[in-house]
């Protein structure tokens, strides 16, 4: 599924913030290789229905085997390992007798010392990727991308001195002796494979980060349907970033393709609109989605026009960029497969006249695109009336209501148009009126 970098930041996916990503919300992962391979899973959605059953599978599995996932590999067990391979150490003997050891102690301490620390974090890193590997084997299908890798370790895991030491006792305590024998392979015979091993770790990391969050934050993960027609149901569907979010119920398919939403400013329209396209992102990375329930069909890609900018330096307006990236969404999506498209707030850089102009045009042209399904938000109500000519929109509202000039939102998606007006109301709570009349 296409996205571009536009609509990873529209809808937090990234964030300029960390903190404030859906990456870094569902980040599990133990290693810093692990949060590399994470993000490129996050920036490489799948296209086929078959890769992303294949990763739920594998997820499922992780979920079932999470407490046989080996703790030890740690992100300072790699920082060692490396350390180990990146330092320029003194000559180290094969096979050292007593004299050759004590020497080596001796004359080069430093050397030893780092031989010393490092070694035990070689065991615990290859006894747990024997350990990790005993549970992904077992998975009958592994995404494409990530059975290479798996095939790979299996056979770097074969050499006689790794068995050796996967069958090593953790508690018991290396001779000198033994060390050095263990620092001479690992350093002139094993390090290639050893660094390689640790990149197929790191991917492996990433998949039991997204393991770990479908299985704290009670993810579904969803199915798909292969079919021509475009198709979104979700039940129970909630933004996973907000700490008591308020669950939506959604239909789109190819008869009823457009969501003409309304609302007042705060009714939630925003949020629902990020709510559908994160589950619809998670979902095309193989990630459980934030939902009840959720079937949909493969989308080819995945647009948003939610948080247009200006930009000064080129001279651009925001009403100019408004439409330059409407013009790239038509120019992008007119190719006959299937997109979401979420449009928050169309033309909020003109005049209302304008606006209802220009959006009106958008709308019914974007409506003979049947492949394809839209959701647009807008407070321009009254173009409503002219397009309900068209039997493949729907129309949905944000429920506002007023309670002693106090607004009192439900969150909850009403069939129909909104005519709310109540950013007066909204000025007059938050005393806007009050220090006007104040002014001297």
């Amino acid at each position: 599924m296409q996205i571009d970098k536009v609509t990873l930041y529209d809808l937090s996916i990234f964030n300029h913030e960390e903190a404030s990503s859906v990456f870094h919300h569902f980040n599990y992962t133990r290693t810093a290789g692990g949060r590399e391979w994470l993000r490129r899973i996050f920036l490489s959605p799948h296209t086929e229905i078959s890769q992303i059953v294949a990763t739920q599978q594998l997820l499922k599995r992780i979920i079932e085997k999470e407490e046989e996932w080996p703790a030890q590999i740690t992100n300072g067990t790699v920082i060692m390992i490396h350390k180990f391979f990146d330092t320029a150490i003194d000559d180290v003997p094969k096979s050292p007798n007593p004299i050759q050891t004590m020497t080596y102690r001796f004359l080069h301490g430093p050397d030893y010392s780092l031989i010393k620390f490092s070694i035990p974090h070689f065991i615990d890193f290859f006894q747990g990727m024997h350990q990790l590997l005993g549970i992904i084997n077992g998975n009958d299908e592994l995404p494409r991308t990530l059975k290479s890798a798996v095939d790979r370790a299996n056979a770097l895991m074969e050499r006689v001195s790794i068995k050796k030491i996967i069958q090593k006792n953790r508690k018991e305590v290396l001779s000198d002796r033994e060390l050095l024998q263990w620092a001479h392979f690992f350093y002139y015979h094993y390090k290639t494979h050893s660094i390689e091993l640790i990149e197929i770790y790191a991917r492996l990391d990433a998949y039991f980060s997204m393991a770990v969050a479908a299985k704290k934050h009670s993810l579904f993960f969803p199915s798909f349907v292969d079919q021509e027609d475009p198709l979104l149901k979700i039940d129970g569907l909630y933004h996973p970033l907000l700490p008591t979010p308020v669950a939506y119920d959604a239909r789109l398919d190819g008869q009823h393709n457009f969501l003409f939403l309304t609302g007042a400013n705060m009714a939630g329209k925003s949020t629902f609109i990020k709510s559908v396209g994160i589950a619809v992102f998670l979902a095309h990375i193989g990630m459980g989605v934030p939902a009840r329930f959720m079937q949909l069909s493969l989308f080819s890609g995945l647009l948003s026009n939610i948080q247009v900018m200006d930009n000064i330096m080129k001279g651009e307006s925001y009403f100019f960029n408004e439409v330059q990236r409407i013009k790239n969404t038509i120019l992008t999506i007119n190719d006959s497969r299937k997109w979401l498209i979420l449009i928050d707030e169309l033309f909020k850089g003109t005049n209302v006249q304008d606006a209802m102009k220009c959006s009106l045009t958008v709308i019914q042209g974007l409506i003979r695109i049947r492949h394809s399904l839209f959701i647009l938000s807008t407070h321009l109500y009254e173009i409503g009336e002219e397009l309900k000519v068209n039997p493949n929109i729907i129309f949905r509202y944000f429920e506002t209501r007023v309670a002693d000039d106090q607004l009192v939102f439900s969150y909850q998606l009403k069939e129909g148009i909104s005519n709310d007006r109540l950013g007066y109301l909204i000025l007059k709570r938050e005393k806007v009126v009050d220090l006007l009349n104040q002014l001297q």
